[in-house]
């Protein structure tokens, strides 16, 4: 696992070869023209290959070592982590490096409100008109701020504090794999087993067999 110019080293070993990577976005095209071979997203603040991980920038590795925990311990370990280094519980991999307006300062002058908001939503079907309906502003306008905000957009945000949410059900329940479908707002297993899959590369059996607490 590399954090920042340390996927250099990685590439140097031969090790990113015919993989995905990426590294901080200023130093991405001189990784990308030194290896070749190398798929380089200077897009991501993190790539998880199954055995070789790198990361963007050294706050990213944050995420990435957070990814890692999560992974190994699951979520509400991460989440302990995550607290004691008073950093955000998850970030997504594919959430761009650069983000042009800091989720920083009061919750008037950011869309936090809204993503609480819609975090008191997941059970129920939501469209970005009715995030944007919440804020008070025109979806176009709400979508480009949020991008902005949060490096991703709110469709795939969603999809992500799902997963969170059902990752917890997953460790902390006994609920069939159908309900956790439902409360978590995917609606069917197929899909709840689709999303695991594409974005953490396991089945929501798999992950409740590695994490489900023992007291349960």
């Amino acid at each position: 696992m590399s954090i920042c110019t340390g996927a250099f080293v990685l590439a140097e070993a031969g090790l990113l070869n015919g993989r995905r990577a990426t590294t901080h976005w200023m130093d991405a095209p001189v990784l990308a023209s030194r290896y070749p071979s190398i798929t380089v997203d200077p897009d991501v603040l993190y790539v998880d290959e199954g055995q070789v991980l790198t990361s963007a920038g050294i706050a990213c590795g944050i995420d990435l070592c957070l990814h890692v925990v999560r992974m190994d311990y699951g979520s509400q370990v991460a989440a302990a982590v995550a607290k004691r280094l008073v950093v955000a519980p998850h970030r997504d991999g594919s959430q761009a490096q650069f983000i042009v307006r800091p989720t920083v300062g009061s919750d008037s002058d950011t869309l936090e409100s809204t993503r609480r908001w819609a975090r008191t939503q997941l059970s129920r079907a939501m469209t970005v008109s009715q995030m944007a309906d919440h804020a008070k502003m025109p979806s176009r306008t709400f979508a480009r701020r949020f991008q902005e905000e949060v490096g991703t957009s709110p469709l795939r945000w969603i999809v992500g504090e799902r997963l969170l949410l059902a990752r917890e059900l997953l460790e902390t329940t006994r609920w069939p794999l159908a309900r956790i479908a439902e409360h978590a707002g995917f609606g069917t297993e197929l899909s709840l087993r689709s999303h695991f899959r594409a974005r953490l590369h396991t089945t929501p059996a798999a992950y409740r067999r590695a994490f489900r607490h023992a007291t349960m």
